[in-house]
């Protein structure tokens, strides 16, 4: 019917549809929230946060992963593991002291890459109380230092403290000398040492003015060098059958003689050994031999030759070892 008023909606239905529409907002609202913080836990497992990553999320990680591993206030933030730092290589060697008036290697250990510089250090602070019960001493002036040490083309220039050339003769200067060109001469990319004092090149060292005006090797010191050098085994350490002896020697026809003596004192070996060269000129040699030992102990490792005028033997040098059966 035309101009008829549109019948009027129930209000109770429209009541009803805003009321449910209400109710329903606080628990979608509260569930949007939850997920935006990334950071519900499982309490059945750790935090999402604290689990190792897959192979596939491994790397850099997007800006909205790292908001969403954050820790809730209140809780501990999960450790980060860092690699462990190496632990520096530590590296054998061996310092010089003396044997009476002659030099003797004893064994070190020093850190890489310093070697050089760690060994000389470790000469500089002298022989231990083992080594000085069986004879070795040194001839460098206690609280001498190392300030540094170079190579360039095989020579080391050594830099040491002023105190290094206090006192002494000329065989303790030449023995303090040889102690270090030895020391830094072992390691097989140095051949001679130049010498400094308080970092001023030095020309004549000591008062008996001992000339340096060139690089030093181990021949300018054959005089401070024993007949037999042994340069392993070195006092102090363990060996067992076969050992292995190498070193170098100045002997009449390039011969001499290596004993081994056991803890009993018995001859476990005794053999002939022949350098590359002799008869004044320093050879080497490297040889290995069995022994037989009653039983393991302290014993002596003893280089010796036979007297060409009367057949005695001539003892050149002993090294304290422990001599396994």
């Amino acid at each position: 019917m035309t101009g008829d008023k549109p019948a009027p909606r129930p209000r109770g239905r429209v009541f009803f549809v805003l009321v449910s529409a209400l109710a329903a907002l606080p628990l979608a609202s509260l569930t949007a929230c939850d997920s935006s913080s990334g950071g519900s836990t499982s309490p059945t497992g750790p935090p999402k946060a604290s689990r190792s990553p897959s192979p596939a999320t491994t790397g850099v990680p997007s800006p909205s992963a790292t908001a969403s591993s954050r820790p809730r206030t209140g809780t501990a933030s999960p450790s980060t593991s860092r690699p462990a730092t190496p632990a520096p290589a530590r590296v054998a060697t061996a310092v010089y002291f003396l044997h009476g008036e002659h030099v003797s290697a004893a064994p070190r250990t020093v850190t890489a890459p310093a070697t050089a510089a760690g060994a000389l250090r470790a000469l500089l602070a002298g022989p231990s109380g083992y080594e000085r019960h069986n004879g070795r001493t040194t001839a460098i002036p206690s609280g001498t230092a190392l300030r540094s040490i170079a190579v360039h083309d095989r020579v080391a220039t050594v830099d040491l403290s002023g105190r290094y050339d206090d006192g002494g003769g000329t065989l303790s200067m030449r023995a303090r000398l040889a102690q270090v060109v030895f020391t830094v001469t072992r390691y097989p990319t140095i051949d001679k040492v130049s010498f400094r004092l308080d970092g001023k090149p030095v020309t004549a060292f000591g008062g008996e003015g001992i000339l340096l005006n060139h690089p030093v090797g181990r021949a300018d010191f054959e005089d401070v060098s024993p007949a037999v050098l042994i340069e392993s085994p070195l006092i102090g350490q363990s060996v067992g059958t076969p050992v292995r002896v190498w070193g170098s020697a100045n002997t009449f026809e390039a011969e001499f003689r290596l004993k081994v003596t056991d803890v009993s004192g018995r001859v476990a070996a005794d053999v002939r050994v022949m350098a590359t060269s002799g008869t004044g000129t320093r050879g080497t040699f490297d040889v290995r031999f069995p022994y037989r030992a009653a039983r393991s102990g302290a014993g002596l490792l003893t280089a010796y030759y036979l007297s060409p005028e009367d057949g005695r033997p001539v003892t050149v040098d002993t090294v304290p070892l422990t001599v396994n059966r």
